[in-house]
């Protein structure tokens, strides 16, 4: 079953048509995404299958380019621009105009027939090519706040959930500083062989070669090794 039916005309929009399907397929799944030419299977009546689509859905994007509001088939009962619109709303269907590039308006309630006159009181939303990503992102956003089935279907926010695995640094063979920076939550292994300064622990700690840091207990003691002795003139000091 389609969540979102994308409504547009050949010729003023359909390229942006097929880029907002392409988004919304990825992030959702297309089988949510309504979409003439891939929804409609080789030899069936175009007609019965858009209306079906058009009242099983949730959302109706119609979509609107520079030449929408002045194409003379929007004036006749047989446009399918017109059809699709009129059927969402009579059927209580969420219309939502998708004003493409930035200078396109939302059409005037005296400029559109009467049936589609409730088009001008719906708040818009734009895309534009040359600002594509946010556009994208900003029209998949609305539909999954509107559409519980898309929000559960929403590819793009399972993705965007922190990660709660702890850090486990492993430091090998050292020849130098070696620093933890930020905050560790997790624990920090051993380090071997360590051949200048080591930093472990809070910032004000500071280790000589080799250095151990523990806070709380240490239930299984503490065994360290000096892989070289220290240089006479540091014993000295």
């Amino acid at each position: 079953m389609p969540d979102v039916f994308i409504n547009y005309r050949t010729g003023d929009g359909h390229q942006a048509a097929a880029t907002i399907e392409e988004a919304l397929s990825a992030r959702f799944g297309k089988e949510r995404i309504y979409y003439a030419s891939k929804s409609i299977p080789p030899g069936t009546p175009f007609d019965g299958h858009l209306i079906h689509g058009v009242r099983r859905s949730g959302v109706l994007l119609a979509l609107i380019g520079p030449g929408w509001i002045g194409h003379e088939a929007l004036q006749s009962d047989g446009d399918w621009v017109r059809r699709e619109i009129q059927e969402a709303f009579l059927c209580d269907i969420r219309v939502i105009p998708v004003l493409i590039g930035r200078r396109t308006e939302r059409p005037a309630k005296d400029d559109l027939p009467a049936p589609l006159r409730k088009l001008a009181d719906c708040q818009s939303l734009r895309y534009d090519h040359q600002n594509k990503e946010y556009d994208l992102k900003q029209i998949g956003d609305t539909l999954a706040k509107l559409v519980p089935e898309l929000a559960a279907a929403d590819r793009e926010a399972s993705t965007e959930q922190p990660s709660s695995a702890s850090n486990h640094n492993t430091t090998g063979d050292v020849y130098g500083a070696s620093v933890q920076g930020s905050t560790v939550n997790g624990d920090v292994s051993a380090v071997r062989e360590a051949h200048g300064p080591v930093h472990i622990g809070p910032s004000n700690v500071r280790m000589g070669d080799g250095g151990n840091y523990f806070q709380g207990g240490n239930a299984g003691g503490i065994r360290q090794n000096f892989g070289r002795s220290r240089p006479e003139e540091d014993e000295e000091k």
